[in-house]
Parts: C-alpha cells; structure tokens; sequence
C-alpha cells in the first residue's frame, strides 16, 4: 500500500514543482497570461490555457490565483508599477516642475505603447469587482501621485493655474491616457506608429497641454 500510495501520489504530483520555486510560478503564469493577451486577446484568457503555456499542470495556477479576474490583477499590479517606475526613471533628470511633468506625460504615453496587454488589462472592462490598489515599494510614489506632485509643483512655483490640483491633474491624465489608447488601439490613421512616434507626439502633445494649464496673463 505505500508503494501505490507513493506512486500515486508521484503522478499528481505537478511537474512544475521542480521547476518553479521561490515565487517563480506565480511570476510564469503572469508572463503567461500576458503573452496570450497579446498573440490571441482576451478572449482566449482561461487558467487552464495559462497553465498550459507555462508548463504546469491545469490546477497549479490555483495556488496563486483563486480564478481568472485574480490572475489579470496580478498583470494590471504589475504593470501599474512598472509605469510608475518608468515615469520615475524618465523624471528623475528634471528639477524644473514643468520639465518633470513633461517627462511624465512622455513615459505614461511610451509605456502603454511598449506594454500594451498590460495597459489593457490595466484600463479595461475586465473586472467584476474593485481591483485593490497596486502595491508600491515604501517610499516610492505612484503614477498618480507622481502626477499631482508635478502639478502642485509647478503651481508653487506659479508656473500653474493656481487652485485645487485635482482638476489640473484630471486634465493632464486625460490627454496622455487618451493619447495612449489612440496608440494602443492604432486609431492614428495613417499616422507613424510606434514607441519614436508616441515619443514625439507626446512631447508636442504634453506641451499644448501645459500650455493651457499656465495662469491666465493679466491685462
């Protein structure tokens, strides 16, 4: 009996045992999930398929994942914080608020160009419940916040439309993440595509735009 209890207990035994450690299999079935995003939409999307793609056995992604809507948190957490990181990184140069607001607009566009399943995934109608707010590493700001730091600076230094931040910042998020789904969704027309030109038309695109949100002149 405890030979065939052995034996049986080898063959359901996941493979991926041996192979994923230390939080990798979490981190395959996310890749996974993205992959598949891009090459078939998400139409495709079931754990099993996930499963299949990383090599594992069709129960294994149950031991991160509760169901499908848990798996594209995982992706939409991730990308959340890789934007951020990349704004930070594209930001980090500037001193002058307006600069840094600028490069913010800049990589938010950049990033949803080069990451498009996770902006996707980040933005659309895919979840039947609140997602939980991404988890950032202590001391580093977010997307957002990083948006309204530069707006608030920018009008400390009178460079902004004085007043609440809020709509200042509303404006802002709205034209680069407009034209980030332009891009992602190719609804430029015969306009150039890729990341050289979301790079330049956001530059001129982030400059209209604080063009608008500098104080009125006095007459």
């Amino acid at each position: 009996m405890a030979t065939r209890g052995k034996r049986k207990q080898a063959a359901e035994a996941p493979e991926d045992k041996g192979r994923y450690h230390h939080g990798d299999l979490r981190q395959a079935l996310v890749d996974a999930a993205v992959a598949l995003i891009d090459e078939e939409g998400f139409g495709a999307l079931s754990l099993r398929e996930v499963a299949r793609r990383a090599g594992v056995t069709h129960a294994a992604p149950y031991r991160h994942f509760a169901d499908k809507e848990a798996l594209l948190e995982a992706v939409a957490h991730e990308g959340f914080r890789a934007m951020s990181r990349e704004m930070r990184e594209r930001m980090a140069p500037h001193t002058s608020p307006l600069e840094r607001l600028y490069a913010a607009g800049e990589a938010y566009v950049l990033f949803a160009v080069r990451h498009r399943p996770h902006f996707r995934v980040m933005f659309g109608p895919h979840f039947t419940r609140p997602m939980s707010p991404p988890p950032e590493p202590e001391g580093e700001q977010g997307a957002f916040t990083l948006l309204v730091s530069s707006i608030e600076a920018g009008q400390a230094a009178g460079l902004l439309r004085p007043g609440e931040s809020r709509p200042l910042t509303l404006t802002a998020w709205s034209l680069v993440h407009g034209l980030a789904s332009l891009f992602v969704d190719r609804q430029l027309g015969e306009s150039p595509q890729g990341a050289e030109a979301a790079e330049a038309l956001a530059r001129v695109q982030t400059r209209l735009l604080v063009e608008g949100l500098r104080p009125p002149a006095r007459g």
